[in-house]
């Protein structure tokens, strides 16, 4: 029998246990209609780039690899002719939705919300036969425990060298899985446990650009769905996850444990909607630049000549530096596409001498420009003195020109992010544009129609528009 949590007891009860009760208890009707727009929003973006995905190698060499673990399957791919077995299909959407790191992040949390849940969220629900407005809300409930074990940890997974995002997928997944397949709150409980056991995703890709990152939240949707598949027929998992001794708090955050502040993983869960401030990318690059991305393009309409520029200042939240600025041999000349995406010179250096920096600025040609390059390395990265970080990506650019004169833009809330949201308009051109690198324009046009009524109709129905075949 399912027993939920009472009030006076909510405040002590373990933390999958608060989790679980707010999940079983979600219901459309107890989802704002602002959070509900935003989340179809979200997932809008997240199938765009999902779509773009197609248009790359990794995309293909993936599939190829998925397809050899088994056979056909019920399940559709996005973009795709394939239908694969449920837990390949989680896979491969997982890998195409985060694979060009074009997808949404949780500033706060540091977490790819959206390819934490969605990649579960679609290829259940579609093998299920579940009804749209169920699939949002399974998205829902797996967005705001995203976020929250993200913020919970301040940042700690990055620093211990864990991907967040590939560690909350295993966890968020679990959660939306439970929802869809009905799971009573001891059994979500049971998922999440499960899922502590395989919650891992380490940064060491960061060193040459390596292709791992994009399997993670995939990864995370697989183990999601089996952790939850198990608990419903009684396998048991811890009930402490989060928090016990060698819970996931403690093992994955290691000396950075104590600076985590897990009371946060249940804050207001269902009164406060964190889903709805996720951001999303105008660039296709590590979210920690975007700040300074912005503040280069800004810069450039007072450089008519981006030669004169003798040195570049970049400015970035301290803590991000490891990331996307070290070491900074490495950063100034990326060897593949990949690894542009994370390095803060050849990004900034880029926007200020074409004013743009797409999808297109990471294909061959462009990441050899020697003009490119040469800017690059005349750049250095340090600590913003100035940040918003983590409420917001904030970044500057401090240029000096060959006559000596210095220009600076800081940009504290960067595009896509807070009062700059993208809203329905923006989201659907930028949908359009990713989505239309793989289809036709007419094609894109009906899948965004199709995403922004997914909740009207079984998710069947909205599936054709978004694989191929």
């Amino acid at each position: 029998m399912n027993i939920a949590t009472t009030p006076a007891e909510a405040s002590t009860a373990p933390l999958a246990r608060r989790i679980a009760d707010f999940a079983v208890a979600l219901d459309y009707d107890l989802i704002p209609a602002k959070v509900r727009e935003r989340a179809r929003i979200q997932m809008l973006d997240g199938l765009g780039v999902g779509l773009a995905s197609n248009a790359y190698p990794f995309a293909a060499r993936a599939m190829a690899g998925i397809q050899a673990l088994g056979g056909a399957g019920d399940c559709g791919v996005l973009g795709r002719p394939e239908r694969l077995p449920l837990r390949d299909a989680a896979l491969a959407n997982g890998i195409l939705i985060h694979g060009l790191d074009f997808d949404d992040t949780h500033l706060a949390s540091i977490v790819h919300a959206t390819a934490a849940c969605l990649p579960c969220a679609l290829s259940l629900g579609e093998h299920l036969g579940a009804h749209g407005r169920d699939v949002l809300v399974a998205y829902a409930a797996g967005m705001e425990a995203a976020i929250r074990i993200g913020a919970a940890v301040k940042g700690g997974f990055h620093h211990a060298g864990f991907h967040a995002t590939g560690i909350v997928s295993h966890f968020s997944s679990a959660i939306v899985a439970g929802k869809l397949l009905g799971l009573t709150v001891e059994q979500l409980v049971s998922a999440q446990g499960i899922a502590a056991s395989t919650a891992a995703g380490v940064q060491v890709f960061l060193e040459e650009g390596a292709w791992t990152k994009r399997f993670h939240p995939g990864w995370g949707a697989v183990a999601g769905i089996t952790a939850a598949h198990l608990a419903q027929h009684g396998f048991v998992g811890p009930s402490r996850p989060y928090e016990g001794k060698f819970g996931l708090l403690e093992t994955h955050l290691q000396t950075h444990a104590g600076e985590a502040d897990p009371a946060l993983i249940a804050d207001a869960l269902g009164q406060r909607w964190d889903l709805a401030d996720t951001a999303i990318k105008p660039y296709p690059v590590c979210h920690f630049i975007h700040g300074a991305a912005d503040a280069a393009l800004e810069l450039r309409a007072e450089v008519p000549d981006p030669r004169a520029i003798r040195s570049i200042r970049i400015l970035l939240p301290g803590p991000t530096l490891p990331i996307v600025a070290e070491p900074a041999a490495d950063k100034a000349r990326p060897q593949t596409d990949y690894a542009a995406k994370f390095s803060a010179p050849f990004v900034i250096a880029t926007c200020l001498l074409r004013g743009r920096f797409g999808l297109a600025e990471l294909e061959p040609a462009p990441l050899a420009d020697p003009e490119v390059l040469a800017l690059s390395a005349r750049s250095h990265c340090e600590a913003d003195p100035d940040t918003a970080f983590p409420a917001y990506f904030s970044g500057g650019v401090e240029l000096e020109l060959s006559d000596r004169r210095r220009l600076r833009r800081h940009v504290r809330v960067n595009g896509g992010a807070g009062e700059r949201a993208l809203n329905i308009a923006g989201a659907s051109s930028k949908f359009l544009a990713a989505a239309g690198m793989h289809l036709p324009p007419a094609a894109a046009r009906r899948a965004c129609d199709a995403v922004l009524a997914i909740d009207m109709k079984p998710l069947r129905e909205t599936m054709p528009a978004l694989v191929g075949g």
